[in-house]
């Protein structure tokens, strides 16, 4: 079984009509739908903004479903400017750039206790989503996605996270989902599609390219799951 995550009902309203023999669930609020696309059993969950409805998506999916892997689909800003708006960035590993105890002397994003800053998402279910961004037609491309509780939308913000984390994209959920994963052995991958450049005009821009950006990332998601 494959669960797929996405914070936004735009990012997961293609997915969920295309799936056959749904139905839902309820656990800690968030709908859970499972169902068919192709032969592959699946499991949706539109889990909400920031990390901690997307961890407690995360540990909800595992525990209720045990699904085999968990991809974290939707939109992200670009933060390297080598990611334009609309690319795809497949994950390598996610970063959770507001985790910060470097007061007490560790580097920033360290997560105390496993003491990881990347969490490394499965080469060959990522490798597998890259070659069908491509398949899709869209312009896909490899790094890190930096999340935190926080829009991106400020050029000294942007560059910070570029400059600490080597980041490609930053988001809201996908590192609390993946250190969710990371803790239970699930295999994860994550594909973010670009809806802003996280500068002064992000907002703007997300609110133009977030609907186009979803559609990009479905597709792949649904192309991928129909030919498993």
């Amino acid at each position: 079984m494959t669960g797929i995550i996405a914070a936004m009902s735009c990012e997961a309203e293609l997915i969920l009509n295309v799936m056959r023999d749904k139905s839902p669930r309820v656990i800690c609020g968030i709908t859970f739908w499972q169902g068919k696309i192709g032969n592959e059993d699946v499991v949706l969950a539109t889990c909400g903004v920031g990390k901690v409805f997307a961890a407690a998506c995360a540990v909800s999916m595992i525990m209720a479903y045990s699904p085999d892997r968990i991809i974290n689909t939707g939109v992200a800003g670009a933060v390297s400017g080598e990611v334009n708006k609309l690319d795809t960035v497949v994950g390598t590993a996610l970063v959770q750039h507001d985790m910060d105890t470097t007061p007490l002397g560790d580097e920033p994003g360290l997560i105390s206790g496993i003491n990881k800053v990347y969490f490394e998402t499965d080469r060959e279910l990522s490798d597998e989503l890259y070659r069908y961004v491509e398949l899709c037609g869209g312009k896909a491309k490899r790094g890190i996605v930096a999340t935190g509780d926080q829009f991106v939308a400020s050029a000294e913000v942007k560059r910070r996270i570029s400059t600490l984390f080597g980041a490609s994209c930053a988001d809201m959920e996908g590192g609390a989902i993946a250190h969710v994963c990371y803790i239970n052995n699930v295999p994860f991958a994550a594909l973010r599609t670009m809806s802003d450049g996280a500068d002064g005009d992000a907002s703007g821009d997300f609110m133009e390219f977030c609907n186009k950006a979803a559609k990009i990332s479905s597709d792949v998601i649904i192309t991928y799951l129909s030919t498993k």
